[in-house]
Parts: structure tokens; sequence; C-alpha cells
């Protein structure tokens, strides 16, 4: 099977593209300039491939065309317009069906893809980790099923005159049955994978340890927070997609509470259902947080667009109702416009930059105060003999005040609400009178 990006086999099935030609589509649903947006954005995911881009169209479109989505004569001007620039590789920024990518290509002669095929690739580019290959590949698998025969077209030639079948049709139906089988033994593998980290999240969770999760459009700047917050080494390049893997590190809090943070998959405009669905292990992580921390990179001049990308996503995956800290980053980038526009739109948000420090302590804050609002206040005293539930309060509680007694320890706090049942029968109204236990 041909590499995404590799040109039709009818030309030369081992030449990489390298010169692609754009085509933005205006449909009547969009809001003005939104095709003019998405073409910019198209043009940046293009690029991170390492392909140029030689030129672009904007193109209207009032009834989609069941042959090439663009109709005739749109098609034939948009191709004579790649051929004059070049290209060898059309990008269309719409949703191709199997048979409108093969007439395209039939008509032009060379690689033509849809939005969803360059986000594919960029995926499979960046996968690292065992979950995340998979993830990838089985995405690239179900879209390639019904598009195999882009890769055998070269094949039709063997057939002989007035004949049904031959040769390519018999391969083409043992590729399908092999891509098949490939598609059923990547859900089992991944269903694998996913149970261990379902193991793993259950083992932190019998530790009940608060959870955030980082979220933000792509190239918002999350890895770098997360490398600022813990002083991990994640990762962390201005490209998009740079991270694909949900990346988990522990800090602790001002206050001495400590905090799970997961850096997750950046969200783009039209994410492909299929990667929405392939991702959603990796995305669970958003899911089971106890909150969330939306970063946006407030230097983009599309930073709205961004913010609200992202809670559509984010309601897509059912954790449209989650606690979110907005966080606007790169502030060391933004001018005084930028910075009045993102107050508007978040009057309670986070402006910090993650790459020089900024403000990232008013954030730490933030989160500190989240916990302890969840976290239910206690007075408590506790026996000497059971000083283990002291020290896990300790671990996993907030402890704002403690005194030592002879008979036992008197502390004041928050608990976990996973931790509230074991601390109840040692709940007390007011501090004790009695003595107070001599330092050594």
């Amino acid at each position: 099977m041909a590499d995404f990006l590799t040109a039709t086999p009818s030309t030369d099935d081992s030449k990489k593209c390298e010169r692609a030609f754009l085509v933005g589509v205006q449909t009547p649903g969009m809001k003005p300039g939104e095709a003019r947006e998405l073409l910019d954005e198209l043009r940046e995911l293009v690029e991170n491939l390492g392909i140029g881009v030689v030129s672009e169209e904007l193109v209207n479109l009032r009834t989609p065309n069941a042959a090439t989505l663009l109709g005739s004569g749109k098609t034939h001007a948009v191709i004579a317009a790649a051929r004059a620039a070049h290209a060898d590789l059309i990008v269309i920024d719409e949703p191709l069906s199997p048979a409108q990518q093969r007439n395209w290509e039939k008509e032009s002669g060379v690689a033509v893809i849809d939005r969803e095929e360059v986000i594919l690739d960029i995926f499979a580019e960046r996968a690292s980790t065992r979950e995340a290959v998979l993830q990838v590949a089985l995405a690239r698998m179900e879209y390639s099923l019904p598009r195999l025969t882009r890769a055998w077209t070269h094949l039709s030639r063997q057939r002989g005159r007035g004949k049904l079948g031959g040769e390519g049709e018999t391969q083409l139906e043992q590729d399908r049955r092999i891509v098949r089988d490939r598609i059923t033994h990547l859900r089992l593998e991944l269903s694998k994978v996913v149970s261990q980290r379902d193991v793993q999240r259950h083992r932190r969770m019998r530790v009940p340890v608060p959870t955030a999760s980082i979220v933000g459009y792509t190239n918002a700047g999350k890895s770098t927070l997360l490398n600022r917050l813990t002083g991990a080494h994640v990762l962390a390049e201005n490209k998009l997609f740079a991270t694909l893997d949900p990346t988990t590190r522990q800090l602790v809090l001002p206050n001495n509470q400590k905090l799970l943070v997961t850096d997750t998959v950046g969200f783009i405009r039209r994410l492909p259902h299929r990667l929405v669905e392939a991702f959603k292990a990796t995305l669970e992580e958003v899911i089971v947080s106890d909150f969330l921390i939306h970063v946006i990179d407030v230097s983009n001049p599309d930073f709205e667009k961004h913010h609200a990308t992202t809670l559509a996503v984010l309601d897509e995956l059912g954790a449209a109702d989650k606690t979110i800290v907005t966080v606007f980053n790169k502030t060391d980038l933004a001018d005084a416009t930028a910075r009045a526009r993102a107050l508007a739109l978040a009057p309670d948000a986070c402006f910090v930059s993650a790459a020089t420090g900024e403000n990232v302590d008013v954030l730490l804050a933030r989160c500190a105060g989240l916990i302890a609002d969840q976290y239910a206040s206690a007075r408590l005293y506790i026996p000497h003999t059971r000083y283990d539930l002291v020290a896990k309060l300790h671990k996993l509680g907030h402890v704002q005040h403690e005194e030592q007694f002879d008979t036992g320890v008197y502390v004041e706090g928050r608990i976990p609400p996973a931790l509230a049942a074991a601390y109840e029968a040692f709940a007390v109204a007011k501090k004790p009178t009695g003595k107070k236990k001599r330092k050594q």
C-alpha cells in the first residue's frame, strides 16, 4: 500500500510529493472569512510535513458536486492552476469521498488529498509510544480501506480487453483482506494497551492525589508549561502536534499539596472524528481529572477561535462540565491589544509565560485554591497509635495546623473526599485542652 503522500502509482510510486497546491472552500454554512483562516491553518499543517506550498486558491462552493465536490468547471480550473504552478500534490481543505479523490487524481495525474489525510500523516510522523503508534495506525488503516483502489490503478492495465476481472482486481481483494485483518489485530493490541493504562490509572486513584490535565489548541505551549511546573523534560517544540502521548508528572504546590499533571495531545479545528475516536484512550485522562488547565497562545491572532475549538472538543469528550482554569500563555510575545482581548474573553484567567516563568506562581496558587475548595475542612484529634493517618494527611491532604498532646495529635486541615470516611471517627468540634506533649 502506497504511502499517503507518495505520488499516485500511475506516475511514479517512489516519488515524494514536495510542491503542494492548496484549495480552500468557502461553503454557505461558514462565516465570512472562515475558509481563509482554515486555509492559512492548512498551509501550516502541510509545511509541518516538510512540503512546500507553491500556490493556493480559495473557492466559493454553493452546492457540493458528487463527482469532484467542486464541479467539473472549477475542478478543471484548479487543476490547470496547479499544473501552472508545477505542483505534484493538490490538498483540498474539505473532506473528499474515496470516489471524489479517485476522480481528482484521474483528471489531474497527481496525488490529491484532503485535510484529514494531512493530519493523519502528521500524527504518523510524531507517534512514538506504543499506544500512539497503534492509535495512528488504526486511524490510517480505517481511512485507507475504502481508498485502496488508488494504490492499484497501475494494475488495471494488465486486464485483458472485454474481461470484468483480472490480476489487479484479485490483488485488490487480497489487499482489502490484509487491511481488514490488520484493523482487527490493531484493535486487539490497542485494547491490551488501554487495559494496562486503566490499571495504572486505578493504582493512582487508590492513592487519592488530585489530578489536572493540560488541554488546549496545538502549539499553545502545553508541554513547555508542564516542564516549567514540574521540572520535567517533555519534548516541547514550536510545531503542530509535537506531543501525541500523554505525560503525567507530579508537582508540589506552595502549600505542600501534591498534584499530578498530565499533558495531552493538542486540539485543532476540524480534527478528524476518527482521530478523536482513536485517541479516546489518551484523552480519557481529561475525563477523569479533577480539573483542567486550558492553555491558550495569547500571541496567536486567532486565539478566540482556538479557545472555542478546545471547548467544543471537550464537549464532545463529555468533559465540558469540568472545572477549568484558563491560562493565557506566551504573554512575553503578546501586545497590549491581545491582552485586552484575552481579558474580555476570560476575565478570571491567568496570564503566564511558560518560557520565562512569568506569573507561574499565580497559576500554582490558583491550583492550590481549587484543590482546597474541593477538600473538606476538618478538625481532628488522632491518637499516637494512629500516627499513620497523620502522615497520610500530610502526604495526600493539606495540614494547616498541628499540635502534639500527650494522648494524641490535634490537626486542622483539609481531607480529600476519598479519605473522608477514614477520619470521621477522629473529628472534634474544637481544639482539646489537655496537656501538651513536651519537646524531647
